[in-house]
């Protein structure tokens, strides 16, 4: 292996500043989500598990899980984009149906559109709700269920941003730097963080009785 390589490698893999950044902050955030799950769980205690029960029951689980498996699955696509761009490869290298040639532009533009599916059907599934009488201010469960969902919501919106800003900023550069490639990782550990978050939520929502 050349020392030219070697120097890359380690430009990429090396912590870097944006990088333990963003791991500290997303370790914040993770701190506002406890916070939000122990809101939940003391309220649900508080009512009794009767009342909670019925609640619940008006959620429509096999279409959140459907919901929920295409943003666990943009967890994958993304991770294909970052090995992309750890290899230096910002487009595809044959043509659009060979996936095996694709590189972390296509990866991300598709993790874009699943994640944009998921708030989609967050906002169907809100309206579903309200039509039935659910909303923010009609029982302690409607309120708990839209600000802990809704925050969650507002963080994948904001990953999706971060996800045009890294796919026009690579558009647009006449090369693929160490940097943008440190970008795209970090924007993949912000992913993956929305992702866990919502496989913990999703838990205990709508699958814990």
């Amino acid at each position: 292996m050349s020392s030219s390589s070697v120097s890359t490698h380690y430009k990429i893999t090396r912590p870097n500043a944006v990088a333990v950044g963003t791991i500290v902050w997303l370790s914040s955030e993770l701190m506002f989500f406890a916070a939000l799950f122990a809101i939940y769980f003391t309220t649900r205690g508080v009512q009794g598990p009767a009342i909670w029960f019925e609640s619940n029951k008006i959620l429509n689980i096999p279409f959140a899980a459907i919901n929920t498996t295409v943003l666990v699955l943009s967890s994958v696509t993304c991770q294909f984009g970052v090995f992309a761009a750890e290899r230096f490869q910002n487009r595809k290298s044959g043509k659009i149906y060979q996936i095996n040639k694709w590189g972390m532009r296509e990866w991300f533009a598709l993790t874009f559109l699943m994640g944009s599916f998921f708030v989609a059907g967050q906002i169907y599934e809100y309206a579903s709700l309200v039509h039935e009488g659910l909303t923010l201010s009609s029982t302690a469960y409607g309120s708990i269920f839209f600000v802990a969902t809704g925050f969650h919501g507002l963080h994948v919106t904001g990953g999706l941003i971060a996800f045009l800003i890294v796919i026009i900023r690579v558009s647009k550069a006449r090369r693929f730097t160490s940097a943008q490639a440190t970008t795209a990782i970090v924007v993949s550990y912000y992913w993956h963080f929305v992702d866990v978050v919502w496989i913990a939520l999703f838990s205990a929502i709508y699958l814990i009785k």
